[in-house]
């Protein structure tokens, strides 16, 4: 994390200044309104130095907190903080218990934070890779209506179901991905060992070869002679690849062209639609307004591109536009859902409505992940059938004709 040094105002107007640890700017402007600050200007100060100790590096490098662990974190704060234990003797007694060294040395410091003085969610926003801003925010208000325990709840079950929709997903494309790989080693083996075997066997027969072969021996050819070149230019592909993910443009334009790919492009786009859908009905449902609402929700969805679009809706509230007006601006949801927002704005219920729009999206995934192998697999059989096809006019063609030729 990073140190930045901030100027704002309090909640009586005054103006105040100091420092404040984060991952970042925006972090640190989240971390500073859940403390009642309204930062005016933030800058980037000292970085903080890396721990000395080899077990540090070794934790921040190397370890992370998984769903399952934050969701049985979540479940046990619920029953605790429900059955009247003081959050910091809590606190202690999941150190003791996890197996996870940075979720315990997390725990730790969460404990150490709380015994200062510190709010539960103030001391949860200075671990940012470990708690979301959607889970602080939730804390927060769960600490200001007296009702932490249900937060805690909300937050394990709004992580269940997204433990549920990755694992869907994952078990979806797991035979697509297996069946590429599997044709992309068997074309690699067919190039550097088969072809050669039977480049001999053609130059041993004499004559012309037909133009299939000559193409399957040139292509192979070039990949025995230039397999470092091939192996070094895809590592340089992939790693140039992250590389570009990972600065802002290059993460804006991924978001967005990931969401129009063939058949799985619909999935994604409606997965981010439901996390959207559920994630705000809770936030809205905490009591938090709407225009702070759709801040978090923007860095909850997975998605910038998506995130950049509910930005836009924060700022048609802020300019004094209906949700619903909003939305259709937006233009990410369809007409039934837009309905169904309409109605939940007119009725007061928007929260219910964004619900009932969530269990929409989840269950078209569902069916759409049940379907995705079916629709796939006739792209695959044609896949595997041009490479037969190649093959076979490479290989055994020349064959026929040399037998035709004896014979004849």
């Amino acid at each position: 994390m990073a140190t930045f040094s901030y100027r704002g105002r309090n909640r009586e107007g005054e103006e105040v200044t100091g420092q404040v640890e984060a991952g970042s700017a925006a972090m640190a402007a989240s971390q500073l309104s859940v403390e009642g600050v309204i930062p005016i200007k933030i800058d980037e100060a000292v970085q903080k130095k890396a721990s000395a100790g080899s077990k540090d590096v070794q934790l921040k490098l190397f370890q992370k907190v998984s769903v399952d662990e934050l969701i049985m974190f979540s479940r046990q704060m619920f029953s605790l903080t429900k059955a009247g234990v003081p959050i910091t003797r809590a606190m202690r007694g999941l150190a003791n218990t996890v197996t996870n060294p940075l979720l315990e040395e997390t725990l730790g410091a969460l404990a150490d934070d709380l015994e200062k003085g510190h709010a539960l969610s103030s001391a949860l926003a200075k671990h940012p890779k470990i708690f979301s801003e959607l889970y602080i925010s939730m804390i927060h208000v769960g600490e200001n209506t007296g009702q932490l325990d249900d937060s805690f709840r909300q937050m394990a079950a709004y992580l269940e179901l997204e433990r549920q929709t990755i694992k869907n997903v994952k078990q979806a494309t797991r035979y697509p991905m297996f069946v590429m790989v599997a044709i992309s080693v068997a074309i690699a083996i067919i190039n550097i060992f088969v072809i050669p075997a039977f480049k001999s066997v053609f130059a041993s027969f004499g004559g012309e070869m037909p133009w299939q072969t000559k193409a399957l021996i040139t292509l192979s050819d070039f990949t025995v002679n230039w397999w470092w070149a091939i192996l070094g230019g895809l590592i340089l592909l992939v790693v140039g690849f992250y590389r570009w993910k990972k600065t802002d443009a290059g993460h804006m334009t991924w978001d967005r062209r990931k969401l129009k790919f063939p058949i799985v492009g619909p999935i994604f786009y409606r997965v981010i639609l439901g996390r959207f859908s559920r994630t705000f009905s809770i936030v809205l449902k905490a009591g938090v307004p709407i225009e702070q609402g759709l801040a978090i929700v923007s860095n909850a969805v997975g998605n910038r591109y998506i995130g950049k679009k509910v930005s836009s809706m924060r700022q048609g509230i802020e300019r004094g536009e209906s949700f619903t007006q909003t939305a259709h601006q937006a233009e990410m949801f369809s007409p039934l859902v837009m309905q169904m927002l309409a109605v939940g704005e007119e009725t007061g219920r928007v929260d219910q409505m964004l619900e009932e729009a969530a269990g929409f999206y989840e269950q078209e995934v569902e069916y759409d992940l049940k379907n995705l192998t079916s629709a796939i697999e006739p792209i695959l059989i044609v896949a595997i059938g041009a490479m037969v096809l190649v093959l076979a006019l490479g290989v055994f063609l020349p064959l026929w004709e040399l037998s035709t030729t004896i014979n004849g």
